[in-house]
């Protein structure tokens, strides 16, 4: 009897926090009306939002929005000075306060998050390293670093940090977290300043901290400093690894492809010879940086030199080629109008057995779309679902606008009832495939090259065109009354 009573006052518990959890749901994330009106009606619920309650409304907090940002921030306020005369005042932990920072920081509202970091600040509570990272990195991404190391100094100087410890990492550093937040996006130059104050408290961390300032001088494209920090770490008994050499060659090559595509090739060969003295063999990943940027200035002989070496295993190159390499190859002969070759290398890679992904159909698509080269286009959307993938909807809506636009509807139609048999989801609207209500692009005639006598003749009569208006032009009197 007694613990059929005790189930049944959970059960009751249960359904009683689940319907207040929909009634919270509903009034915060769904409601309507302003922030003041939200007060209004969780005053008049009378509903206890103790602490446990209050995690529960996080956990099952989804898709947010900016609006759903500044409910749940005036909530959580709402929360915290909430009293009346059957129920005191709940106490919010640290937990509490740093998981709704960390719901504000995904959203992305900047504003609310600095106004619950402030409130944390206020009430004496401490921010945990995954909130301090979340935070920062959320900073300097939205173009505010300035912020991401004030917020910094100030946890620094009030100690506002619960302090995390590691079997293998030691203990944790909020100054590296900024560090490393600060070169991702390239503000290298901050990220120096904060390591030249707490110098003495990055001893240990010394070649993580290196190859972040390393990596965020190459983000900025600065090749000096990123040289200078490359031979400090080559003296300092940290050498660099693969990871920092490809960054930069990346910034070299980077460098080059905007004041001298000429020296692309050379100076990565440089590069790649001082990274095999090094001990460090460059890998494909090296490679497709270097053809990556022969592609973006357009240089077709030197990136097929490049892929032909990776094919054959020529000189130094001791690896091998992988569908980013062919890809790379293969849209420059696109874009370049050399669709022969380009196929060529496509049927070279299913010989040698190798089958790319999705990704790599869909590239290629684009670009042939992009070009109007349709019949191409439909032999590679083929050669895909030969392969054994499927496609989605945005492939096909771009496939079925782009022929419907040219005038071929019956083909456009074709694959309109093919996307519908297999079942997939199309964005684009159904008039497209009737030709009284799709607009076709009509083909542009073919420019002709003159010889001398014809422009001369053309020159002519232009000529003798002009004249003939001038002559017909009245002769406007002005007549003073």
């Amino acid at each position: 009897m007694g613990i059929s009573k005790i189930s049944a006052t959970q059960q009751y518990l249960n359904i009683n926090s689940i319907s207040s959890l929909q009634t919270l749901t509903t009034v915060v994330i769904h409601g309507v009306g302003s922030l003041d009106d939200m007060d209004t009606t969780l005053q008049r619920l009378h509903l206890p939002v103790t602490p446990s309650l209050f995690l529960q409304f996080l956990h099952s907090f989804r898709n947010p929005t900016i609006t759903s940002a500044r409910r749940l921030l005036r909530f959580f306020s709402w929360c915290r000075r909430q009293e009346n005369d059957r129920f005191p005042a709940p106490v919010f932990g640290d937990d509490a306060f740093n998981m709704v920072i960390r719901a504000l920081a995904q959203m992305k509202d900047f504003t609310a998050v600095m106004a619950a970091v402030a409130d944390l600040q206020k009430e004496g509570r401490r921010m945990d390293p995954q909130t301090f990272e979340l935070v920062v990195k959320t900073l300097v991404s939205s173009g505010k670093p300035e912020e991401a190391v004030r917020l910094f100094r100030r946890v620094e100087e009030k100690r506002e940090l619960l302090v995390r410890r590691s079997a293998d990492d030691g203990e944790w550093s909020c100054a590296s977290a900024v560090i490393q937040a600060l070169s991702a996006k390239g503000h290298a130059r901050k990220a120096v300043g904060v390591l030249w104050h707490h110098k003495d408290k990055l001893v240990d961390a010394g070649s993580n901290i290196s190859r972040s300032i390393l990596h965020g001088w190459c983000v900025h494209g600065n090749v000096g400093e990123a040289r200078r920090i490359l031979d400090q770490m080559k003296s300092g008994g940290n050498p660099p690894g693969l990871a920092s050499y490809n960054d930069f060659l990346y910034c070299v090559c980077k460098r080059n492809l905007r004041f001298n595509p000429s020296a692309l090739v050379p100076e990565a060969t440089n590069l790649m010879a001082e990274m095999r003295a090094s001990g460090v063999a460059p890998t494909t990943v090296s490679y497709n940086i270097l053809i990556s940027c022969l592609s973006k200035t357009r240089r077709v002989k030197e990136a097929c030199g490049i892929l032909q070496s990776l094919i054959q295993g020529k000189g130094s190159c001791s690896c091998s080629p992988d569908w980013v390499s062919y890809y790379l190859v293969i849209k420059l002969l696109y874009l370049t109008g050399r669709f022969g070759r380009g196929n060529k290398l496509v049927e070279h890679m299913f010989e040698i057995g190798m089958v790319p992904g999705v990704k790599f159909y869909h590239g290629l698509i684009g670009v042939l779309c992009g070009m109007d080269k349709m019949k191409y286009a439909l032999e590679m959307f083929d050669r895909m679902k030969q392969s054994g993938l499927v496609s989605n909807g945005a492939m096909y809506d771009l496939l079925i606008e782009k022929l419907c636009r040219n005038g071929e509807f019956d083909m456009g139609r074709c694959l309109w009832d093919e996307a519908l048999e297999r079942g997939i989801v199309l964005q684009s609207s159904s008039d497209l495939l009737d030709p009284l209500k799709t607009e076709v692009f009509k083909p542009v005639r073919p420019l002709k090259k003159l010889d001398a006598s014809e422009y001369k003749m053309l020159m002519l009569k232009a000529k003798g065109v002009r004249r003939a208006r001038v002559k017909l032009k009245p002769n406007k009197c002005h007549s003073r009354s």
